[in-house]
């Protein structure tokens, strides 16, 4: 079957699904915040905190505004069907970014890294950002995070050995360098925060399968059984370090840990954390000719 991409009824799907990113939080977010607001001490800092989060994702959805006010830098995980253009597929959906900023649901956020001038509608060199792949589907599919400044900020790279922290070549090592991040970070990453683990590699396809854990539900459970045992261990020792919302204590420092792998060269051995704040702002769309879905 031919795919045929319409340009125009594909622009206005981007359109939506940056809408919904930036103003419409998934309930799996919403639930896991929802609980560790329950979960925390009445009268507690931790419980004002997450409760002000919840209102304010109920304000934001009710007046199709952002949730926060750094609507961050919009990365796209798109999959095409063989023989679309990726030329097309990257026209409209810069076009669309162009127009979900002139509505106000980004702010202007991509500036020239030598002379300092923003472009006005957070397009420009590399921006937004995309990494393609293929399927024999007869869809697009576009996974977009908006991920904000603080949150990028304080995401960062390991490799192992590592000396400072008596990290080896092992997942004990994995377990130490996440722990040693999510500490440093305090509340700087806009905790409670989701952490996406990237483990092998090099350092650039270390770093995209971090960030590519970013698009799980927070309720689901990896399909590696190791993995999966070390996401419940560090969910749970994460959430001892007392650090809690925005870093003024509590039970909750992070709402997930999700953990993906590639395999590396031998001689190196990289773990890439991909910090995201409370504000997980993400969806997917499924887009055909004859159907557009939002997850």
């Amino acid at each position: 079957m031919t795919f045929r991409l319409n340009h125009d009824r594909f622009r206005d799907a981007v359109l939506e699904l940056i809408r919904l990113a930036s103003t419409d939080m998934s309930p799996d977010v919403v639930k896991a915040i929802t609980m560790a607001r329950d979960n925390e001490d009445a009268g507690s800092a931790a419980k004002s905190v997450l409760n002000v989060i919840l209102q304010n994702i109920t304000a934001a959805q009710d007046g199709s505004t952002p949730i926060c006010q750094d609507t961050g830098t919009n990365i796209h995980y798109i999959t095409i069907p063989v023989g679309v253009s990726m030329r097309a597929v990257e026209k409209a959906v810069i076009e669309a970014t162009r127009l979900a900023t002139a509505k106000a649901y980004l702010r202007p956020n991509s500036v020239d890294s030598v002379t300092g001038k923003n472009s006005g509608d957070n397009t420009g060199i590399m921006s937004p950002y995309f990494h393609f792949e293929e399927w024999d589907k007869p869809a697009i599919e576009i996974k977009l995070a908006l991920k904000g400044g603080g949150s990028e900020n304080v995401s960062g790279q390991y490799k192992l050995p590592d000396a400072t922290l008596e990290a080896g070549r092992n997942m004990e090592g994995v377990y130490k360098c996440v722990v040693d991040m999510v500490f440093k970070a305090q509340g700087q990453g806009c905790a409670p925060g989701i952490m996406g683990v990237g483990i092998g590699g090099d350092r650039a396809t270390s770093m995209i399968v971090a960030k590519k854990q970013l698009f799980r539900k927070l309720d689901d459970l990896n399909p590696d059984p190791d993995l999966a045992s070390m996401e419940e261990r560090l969910l749970q020792d994460l959430n001892k370090l007392g650090i809690g919302p925005m870093g003024f204590g509590g039970k909750t420092t992070a709402l997930a840990v999700k953990i993906g792998k590639a395999h590396r060269l031998p001689a190196s051995f990289f773990v890439s954390l991909a910090y995201m704040c409370w504000a997980d702002r993400r969806r997917t769309m499924t887009y055909s000719e004859d159907e557009v879905r939002y997850d």
